[in-house]
């Protein structure tokens, strides 16, 4: 500060603006968690099973609308997680426990149909009447929003790639987030694009086809299972 003929004048410093680059997290860090988000989309759940029967009974267009409905739910996740608003979802037994027995449920459901008496596998082709674009992406996000999977994963996996002192924590969150989004896009993509082949396969080989079933079915229970008995 300074003093001329009576008025003060104190010099003030310019505003940092972070650059991108403290947004960022470190290339390592980043190619580590596109690994395990590779890892968990391969896992088969609820919505590789509801993007792959969809493809198949109403073609690849609706698969993909529904792809969009799912990847609307993995947007409201990452904005929850990076926000910090899961915490306080987990931090209630209550909410986190309708969450987690809704998608049990669920996963149930899609279980019992594979394995009933009469039931089809995901990968067969069925004439069902087909579904207007709305009801077809509202599907995918309820079936997105109804897996405390994600949720979880949001919750206990984004922290651990997040460095404090590399930058923003909400801008690596931001962008971890986004991350794990393009990838599972792009594996669900190329499973809707390729569910056709494999229901041909499957059509002329009932073995097959029973086989398929009976393993989707048990796969989707244990995760029913597994998801109810998971403490808080």
């Amino acid at each position: 500060m300074r003093r001329m003929a009576g008025i003060n004048f104190q010099c003030q410093s310019a505003p940092v603006i972070p650059s991108p680059e403290a947004l960022m997290p470190q290339l390592t860090v980043l190619a580590g968690f596109s690994l395990v988000a590779l890892g968990m989309v391969l896992t088969p759940g609820p919505n590789m099973v509801y993007l792959i029967s969809r493809s198949l009974c109403q073609g690849r267009t609706a698969g993909l609308i529904s792809l969009g409905g799912v990847a609307l739910g993995f947007f409201f996740y990452v904005a929850c997680a990076s926000l910090g608003i899961t915490a306080l979802v987990f931090a209630v037994p209550v909410a986190y426990d309708a969450l987690k027995i809704a998608g049990a449920l669920y996963l149930l459901y899609l279980a019992w149909n594979a394995v009933k008496p009469g039931g089809r596998s995901p990968f067969e082709v069925r004439q069902l009447k087909p579904d207007s674009p709305r009801k077809l992406f509202l599907m995918g996000l309820t079936t997105n929003l109804l897996n405390p999977k994600a949720a979880v994963l949001y919750l206990s996996l984004l922290p651990q790639f997040v460095d404090p002192a590399q930058g923003s924590v909400l801008g690596q969150s931001l962008i971890l987030g986004c991350t794990q989004i393009c990838i599972s896009m792009t594996v669900n993509s190329l499973i809707i694009v390729t569910a056709g082949a494999i229901a041909s396969f499957l059509a002329t080989r009932p073995t097959w086809m029973r086989i398929q079933r009976w393993v989707m079915g048990t796969m989707l229970a244990g995760l029913a299972v597994r998801m109810a008995a998971a403490p808080r």
